[in-house]
């Protein structure tokens, strides 16, 4: 068997935007429909979503047949639920609330194998070494990991130059919601300061040689941070998609419902 290559590390490294929706619906049949979409990839949220390793397997196993890459963002930088995610066949992580380059080169070493690194062995267990059938995969799929450090603070942004140097990052994702919290801007992401502290965040990275990331729903600031060099940018989320097409289609019938019945009234 061949190893997977991870085609969203491959379009970053070749400077092609990505453009990615956040999954946060926590099942297998929604996150297939949304394989066959025609985004470049999907993020199964398992921070703020009711996911763990078995339902994150369940749709890494669902989006398989498309050609949409699943990254996963697992509930904190944990070494051990990394090597979980990793063994069910996850390639590109983004990791939450990292504030230190120590932080950042922690996380990469739990996706990589020793010497390299710390990632646990255990590849006759693990879908993504498909049981060991996959020749050399425990030396050959170290090159495959893509790791995002989420910076989403005031710490994190102070740190954040020594943050994307860390080797093995592949870039910085910046987190609105949080990052607005900690500049006492609470619900506020998309603020002016919040936006700016973005955009300069962006130019940081891109200096280091880094890949640049966020998530807005806003498609006009999702098109400035495209224009101010981000690479990766989740432009909508699942459950908010949802929510509002089913609000608008209800408030259309019921408010048109409500007109008539008042007409029919006279």
């Amino acid at each position: 068997m061949e190893l997977t290559i991870n085609t969203f590390k491959r379009a970053l490294q070749g400077g092609k935007p990505q453009i990615g929706l956040w999954v946060g619906l926590a099942d297998a049949y929604a996150a297939e429909l949304l394989a066959t979409t025609g985004f470049d990839c999907l993020v199964i949220d398992g921070e703020h979503a009711p996911n763990d390793p078995r339902s994150v397997l369940s749709q890494l196993q669902a989006m398989a047949p498309y050609p949409v890459h699943p990254i996963v963002r697992p509930v904190s930088g944990s070494v051990e639920l990394i090597k979980q995610y990793l063994d069910i066949g996850a390639q590109t992580l983004i990791i939450p609330m990292v504030e230190t380059a120590e932080q950042a080169a922690r996380m990469v070493a739990a996706t990589r194998y020793p010497t390299r690194g710390i990632r646990g062995v255990g590849s006759a267990l693990a879908r993504s070494s498909r049981w060991n059938q996959i020749d050399d995969y425990l030396h050959r799929s170290d090159a495959e990991m893509c790791v995002f450090v989420q910076v989403e603070s005031v710490n994190g942004l102070a740190n954040l130059e020594q943050i994307a140097a860390v080797e093995g990052v592949d870039g910085v994702f910046f987190g609105p919601a949080d990052l607005a919290a900690s500049m006492g801007l609470l619900g506020k992401p998309s603020d002016p300061a919040v936006r700016g502290a973005i955009v300069e965040g962006i130019a940081a990275v891109r200096h280091a040689g880094k890949a640049a990331g966020t998530l807005t729903s806003d498609r006009s600031i999702a098109r400035e941070f495209l224009n101010h060099g981000a690479q990766f940018v989740a432009v909508g989320v699942d459950t908010t998609l949802l929510v509002k097409a089913a609000k608008d289609l209800a408030a259309e019938f019921t408010d048109a419902s409500r007109a008539s019945a008042g007409d029919g009234a006279y």
